[in-house]
């Protein structure tokens, strides 16, 4: 069923199945805040249940097309992100205002300038290889939790075809490309949790190759088998996971591929802007109150690159 968000009512879908309404609960934020470590609220089932995904170690690639409901499931991930301050965060945000009301919890925040996105994507490459040499040294696989000189870095991107594939020069858009391949591929040990957005899933812009590494992935409403398998992986449309079925006014239904092993049909949690704003205020002083020591590595000497 779809959603009907003037009557608060589930109304039925092209399945002929129920997708009951996402609502977050009314719960105050712990005093210490929450923890990267701890599973994410994304919404509900079909069934009305829950739907939680644990993203420390794991990569999430989001798709679908404009107004499907994706920069408001990259904006749940980035919430809980800065609602934990044993975390770092990387926004880079092509139209800035989707994610820039978490700007002040960030500690890097780009915004449409693909010159500064390469410049910070470089920064968060460098702090990955300097852990992987640090864990080598310790004789140990992967970062531990609770260790807040190795504090996993969040890295949200939205748009990816922004910066891959529209603005820039090729070489820039190369670059861009091959920064956040190399995170997806190599960050998960050394604690670099990469969550990518796009509203042109084409394999243009996501290549089948660097969709392939990313273990998580969340369809929301596309245009075409081909658009839903670029997102979920090649051949889940003819197995009846299409984002094409997707009634357009079911906004915030997706099929996300995560725990399990197959697509479930979800509908995502939301956020309005004044929630954003007073959530961000919360995070803003958690993180003051418990900050992670200083990460040279991330936040290096100041560059001119528009930020």
């Amino acid at each position: 069923m779809r959603w009907n968000r003037s009557t608060h009512r589930p109304i039925p879908s092209e399945r002929g199945r129920r997708v009951a309404p996402a609502r977050l609960e009314r719960t105050e934020v712990p005093r210490e805040g929450l923890s990267i470590w701890q599973p994410i609220h994304l919404g509900v089932d079909e069934n009305s249940r829950p739907v939680h995904i644990t993203l420390a170690e794991r990569n999430l690639l989001i798709g679908g097309e404009p107004g499907g409901g994706k920069s408001g499931a990259l904006n749940l991930i980035v919430g809980h992100a800065a609602l934990s301050p044993d975390c770092r965060i990387v926004l880079i945000d092509g139209k800035q205002v989707e994610l820039g009301g978490w700007a002040a919890c960030a500690d890097i925040f780009v915004g449409p300038n693909p010159a500064a996105a390469i410049v910070q994507l470089t920064r968060v490459q460098a702090e990955m290889d300097r852990r992987y040499a640090l864990l080598l040294e310790r004789k140990i696989r992967k970062i531990p939790p609770g260790d807040p000189r190795l504090a996993p870095i969040v890295v949200a991107v939205d748009e990816v075809a922004y910066y891959s594939a529209t603005v820039g020069t090729k070489t820039q858009q190369a670059a861009v490309t091959a920064l956040l391949r190399d995170l997806v591929a190599r960050g998960r040990a050394a604690g670099v949790i990469t969550v990518a957005a796009t509203q042109r899933p084409t394999a243009e812009v996501v290549s089948p190759s660097l969709r392939d590494l990313f273990g998580y992935r969340w369809a929301f409403r596309c245009t075409t088998p081909t658009s839903s398998d670029v997102i979920l992986g090649n051949g889940y449309a003819k197995q009846g996971y299409s984002a094409v079925d997707i009634n357009p006014a079911a906004r915030g239904v997706g099929w996300l591929l995560a725990e399990g092993g197959h697509p479930r049909r979800i509908k995502s949690a939301f956020l309005p802007d004044e929630h954003i704003t007073a959530l961000a205020q919360v995070a803003a002083q958690l993180r003051a109150h418990r900050p992670l020591p200083p990460c040279a590595t991330l936040t290096g000497p100041s560059d001119s690159d528009g930020t």
